[in-house]
């Protein structure tokens, strides 16, 4: 499993300071931490970039790669700001992110081409996000196809089917589960296609403290059905573990559930409890509620 480390994202309130003060202390504090719990990437994650777009794209990524020789995916819909930065990157890095939008395929697109880089494209085009499996693959394969006209390859391309909050009615109704069966099949009918999501996404707007929860959880269930890697936070250790193979209890229980298997609740620990109740609320088992663990 590839891990794209999430956590120099402009949304924060101390790399928005950093950004603007021009402290590059704080991001490559955010940096070095990620690499050394882990990371294969390092995501910056800056926004439109409106103000200063060139300028600020750059500082950010030769700030980031005074500490880290870890490839970077830029992050911004800019697509002046995205062709400022990538000539600046010393290792091959990720264009995040296309989409079947008119605007993001003649936009960002072209410059994977262009600089031999690879791209992330999601499922999302000019009618919106698509409202089930069938037509999220409907929608990647026509980007993809025009990816690859432009000479863009199969295996430089990594697609994201969208992870929708898992709080909201979208999610009950079993987007969650659609995200499981677009990973399952992708691979299948776009060979050499990488596929990615960003994993933090499903946990929106759930209680802080149970975030972590839903999306160590949610990993291991697209783990299985084969995700090739994800943006997540690898500040979270016990997350990392997982992925790794290091709890195999809690794995198993989890894909349990996933095969509808009945389990004892009774007779497990409180840890492993949380995650056989969290992996029923992914899978629709059980509705979602801010109270799904009491």
């Amino acid at each position: 499993m590839i891990i794209i480390g999430e956590n120099i994202h402009v949304i924060a309130g101390v790399v928005n300071q950093a950004i603007k003060a021009r402290d590059s202390k704080p991001i490559q504090d955010l940096a070095k931490g990620q690499v050394q719990a882990g990371a294969d990437y390092l995501d910056l994650n800056l926004g439109p970039l409106t103000k200063n777009p060139e300028e600020t794209i750059q500082w950010v990524i030769n700030t980031v790669q005074q500490v880290t020789d870890l490839p970077l995916s830029l992050d911004t819909l800019n697509p002046v700001a995205m062709e400022a930065g990538l000539p600046l990157c010393k290792k091959r890095p990720l264009i995040n992110s296309a989409s079947g939008k008119k605007e993001q395929k003649e936009g960002l697109l072209p410059l994977a081409q262009k600089y031999n880089c690879d791209v992330i494209i999601s499922v999302i085009n000019d009618r919106g996000m698509p409202p089930d499996v069938e037509m999220k693959t409907e929608s990647i394969m026509d980007t993809v196809a025009y990816a690859n006209e432009l000479g863009i390859a199969n295996e430089d391309i990594w697609v994201d089917p969208i992870i929708l909050p898992v709080s909201t009615a979208g999610e009950g109704q079993g987007f969650a589960k659609a995200s499981l069966e677009f990973i399952k099949i992708i691979a299948e009918v776009l060979p050499g296609i990488k596929s990615t999501v960003g994993l933090s996404n499903i946990s929106n707007g759930a209680p802080n403290e149970l975030r972590p929860l839903l999306n160590r959880t949610y990993l291991v269930m697209l783990q299985r059905y084969g995700l090739y890697s994800a943006i997540a936070d690898p500040l979270d250790k016990e997350f990392m573990s997982l992925i790794k193979g290091e709890v195999p209890d809690v794995v198993n229980l989890i894909y349990k559930v996933m095969d509808g298997e009945e389990i004892d609740l009774s007779s497990l620990p409180q840890k492993e409890l949380d995650y056989v109740k969290t992996a029923k609320v992914l899978t629709g088992e059980v509705l979602y509620s801010d109270a799904w663990l009491e």
